[in-house]
């Protein structure tokens, strides 16, 4: 009989984000840049900042001189023109050219200051409409793309092959995400420019204070989506920043995913809503699926923690803290 004897041990993988790095979150204030940069802090890093107020990310100028001053170790590029299908219909001049005009700016700031690392934020949106399902990394420019948001993820698409492109000509150590449908603290609940669920989670309550009835919501309710909690975003991060460095983007999200008929019903659960639900199938459903294939990211052995009910009542609970309800 032979035993198997263990072998000698593993040594750890080299972390490319040193200890304590000097990172920009470009766009710490909105809900993705807000979840890294807890993430970052959390984790020992020194977190640089620099609201829109004092620094305009469009402007390329501006841009270098600041990164050329504080000179950090490594990017997050969160910083974008965002929101769902409403705002990107009837602003598309605005989200190709703000996001150009944004990764333009820093990314090429970025490599001027000389910092080592770069993690570029894009958005499954970047996908042909019909892609198959689940959405390999491989599926990017092999068709068309959905029209309701084709602006912004040609913007998007731009960003990938930049990143790409430095990594080619000057050996660039820079990487780029491609997050699914995100939520959490921190999200717009603006309902003429917010993404899917913070627009329901405000519908439902406001329905509910109201007394209505019914709420009538946009599309038949039967494509599909999937969605991440903020912080799981940002976790996948940070392990990408210390683990990944390779031409190809990163698919991020959880692997899972529901219609939005089945969404509104754990929504309205999570507000207590009674109500009916009505559909307007007159208006867009989108893209009928978008489902990531998140295996690459998987190896690197990133897994969602955060379920989406439970994400979704934290939300929930947030944004009445901030109405001050």
């Amino acid at each position: 009989m032979t035993t198997d004897l263990p072998g000698p041990p593993q040594e750890p993988v080299p972390s490319l984000l040193r200890p304590g790095a000097r990172v920009f979150v470009a766009g710490h204030r909105g809900l993705v840049g807000s979840a890294v940069a807890r993430r970052l802090t959390a984790e020992g890093h020194d977190v640089i900042t620099c609201g829109r107020d004092r620094l305009d990310l469009r402007d390329a100028e501006r841009t270098a001189a600041f990164l050329r001053r504080t000179h950090p170790d490594a990017v997050v590029l969160a910083a974008a023109r965002v929101g769902g299908i409403m705002a990107n219909s009837t602003y598309p001049v605005q989200f190709i050219e703000d996001n150009l005009r944004i990764q333009l700016s820093v990314i090429a700031g970025a490599h001027a200051a000389g910092t080592e690392r770069l993690l570029f934020l894009g958005s499954s949106c970047i996908y042909p409409k019909l892609a198959p399902q689940p959405i390999p990394e491989s599926a990017l420019l092999t068709g068309p793309l959905e029209p309701t948001n084709e602006a912004y993820a040609l913007a998007k698409i731009a960003g990938i092959v930049q990143i790409q492109s430095y990594r080619h000509q000057y050996g660039a150590s820079y990487i780029s995400a491609m997050p699914t449908n995100l939520y959490g603290p921190g999200d717009s609940f603006d309902l003429e420019t917010s993404h899917v669920l913070p627009a329901l989670i405000r519908r439902f309550h406001e329905a509910r204070h109201r007394g209505a009835p019914a709420v009538t919501l946009w599309g038949s309710g039967n494509p599909r989506r999937e969605f991440l909690h903020v912080d799981d975003l940002a976790a996948a991060c940070v392990l990408l920043l210390e683990r990944y460095d390779e031409d190809a983007p990163v698919n991020v999200g959880s692997g899972e995913d529901l219609t939005i008929r089945e969404l509104a019903s754990v929504v309205g659960d999570v507000t207590s809503y009674q109500g009916e639900v009505v559909w307007d199938t007159a208006k867009p459903d989108g893209t009928p699926r978008k489902l990531l294939d998140v295996s690459r990211l998987a190896a690197l052995g990133f897994k969602p923690r955060i379920a989406l009910r439970e994400g979704i009542a934290g939300t929930y609970s947030w944004w009445l803290r901030q109405r001050g309800a």
